[in-house]
């Protein structure tokens, strides 16, 4: 691997293997996230539940149909920020009972987000592998290095997905990823949806904290989108340097790198 790509995987490295989402709002709300946790009743629980669900098997097709060919072009994520912050505002003016209509609309401008990182590093998006490849973000939390001494949590997370599901997903995403009555389709989704709810509940508890109302929504889910946005441009540079030098070498000096 060249110099110029070896810097790129340890860029990657680095977005990928960062603390989690919980920890990111922590440093910048100035509290630790779990006070926030102990406020949300099983009521709202099982709304996020059932809002994650609902987000992810409609969040590819919305978002790759508002969106145009743009194939190794620059990503524009700061627009995708500016429009999640409004959908933060509103739910954290709204509070959890706007959580059934903000979510679905947020998941699906990150994944507008991820897709068009994704063509940034020269995917294609009528790839089925692509389209897998973008939902496999949402399972993604961030890990710190000191939790996974003896691994990356990025690969593990990405082997655990890819050994039971990577086949199934190719061909049911060829037919469509609205297509919710294939059974392996269905499990594929709700194993990423069940990674991607730890993330919105944390989420959502820090938004219910007494301090933070609609200014601390809309900021919430900025950082929301940014953690998503990082964990798209890593994954997306990782595949693009296994095209060129392949999986085996790519991922055994992105492990070197964390020792």
């Amino acid at each position: 691997m060249d110099a110029v790509d070896l810097q790129f995987l340890r860029m990657a490295n680095e977005l990928l293997e960062k603390p989690s989402l919980t920890a990111r709002i922590a440093a910048k709300v100035g509290a630790p996230v779990e006070k926030g946790l102990t406020l949300l009743p099983k009521k709202i629980q099982s709304t996020v539940h059932k809002a994650t669900e609902k987000s992810i098997h409609v969040a590819f097709e919305v978002a790759a149909s508002t969106m145009e060919k743009n194939h190794g072009k620059e990503s524009n994520n700061f627009a995708h920020k500016a429009m999640v912050a409004g959908t933060g505002g509103l739910g954290g003016f709204f509070g959890p009972l706007a959580l059934a209509v903000e979510l679905p609309i947020s998941t699906t401008l990150i994944m507008r987000s991820i897709i068009d990182i994704a063509q940034s590093e020269g995917e294609d998006i009528s790839d089925p592998e692509t389209k897998f490849a973008c939902l496999e973000v949402f399972a993604f939390g961030g890990y710190s290095t000191s939790d996974d001494a003896a691994g990356s949590g990025y690969l593990m997370t990405r082997a655990a997905l890819a050994k039971t599901f990577t086949d199934a997903a190719k061909v049911f995403i060829e037919r469509g990823i609205a297509n919710e009555s294939a059974p392996l389709l269905v499990r594929l989704l709700a194993s990423i949806a069940s990674r991607f709810q730890l993330v919105v509940t944390e989420k959502v508890a820090a938004q219910m904290m007494p301090f933070i109302g609609a200014l601390g929504g809309a900021g919430i889910n900025v950082i929301f989108m940014n953690h998503f946005q990082d964990m798209a441009r890593g994954h997306f540079i990782v595949r693009r340097l296994e095209r060129k030098y392949g999986v085996a070498e790519v991922q055994r000096q992105y492990l070197e790198i964390k020792i």
